[in-house]
């Protein structure tokens, strides 16, 4: 038999830790069987052995253990999450964001617009029109002022005034 290629030698206490996470009914499932593949390789199974187990690939095996050595100086909820995807970056600050939703909570009239209320094609443009920012689609704007304003409108509103 081969030695696994990560050797994992926990501690106490990381190993009640572990053990806590894959009792507990509200964790997600990927995160208890990231725990119970720490705690199978302590207990000196093979990867092959632990795949069998519990129905994933050799593969899965190796990159937890890996990546549980790794990050060792990380508490142990930490150490069985995923990494930072790195995705694209915002396309606009947060001042900018806080510029765009007072606009939005102003009299479109106090800028020259014949409404009474915004659109997001009219927000759009006079977005564009004071420099805010140099082009946003009004269904994007749509969406995020959906998004941020129906979520937590009170302390948005809040952050950007001070």
């Amino acid at each position: 038999m081969r030695v696994p290629k990560y050797r994992i030698s926990l501690t106490q206490q990381e190993r009640e830790t572990l053990r806590r996470i894959t009792r507990k009914h509200t964790a997600k499932q990927s995160v208890v069987n990231r725990a119970k593949i720490i705690l199978m390789a302590d207990e000196g199974k093979m990867n092959q052995a632990i795949a069998a187990d519990l129905g994933v690939n050799v593969h899965v095996i190796t990159t937890w253990t890996k990546r549980w050595l790794e990050r060792s100086n990380d508490p142990v909820e930490e150490r069985l999450q995923d990494l930072q995807r790195p995705g694209t970056p915002d396309t606009f600050t947060p001042e900018q964001w806080c510029q765009i939703i007072a606009l939005a909570c102003e009299n479109p009239a106090d800028h020259g617009r014949p409404i009474t209320h915004w659109t997001h094609r009219e927000l759009a443009d006079e977005i564009i029109k004071q420099g805010i920012v140099e082009t946003i689609s009004p269904s994007h704007l749509g969406r995020i002022l959906k998004k941020r304003l129906a979520a937590t409108p009170q302390p948005l509103l809040a952050e950007c005034q001070s």
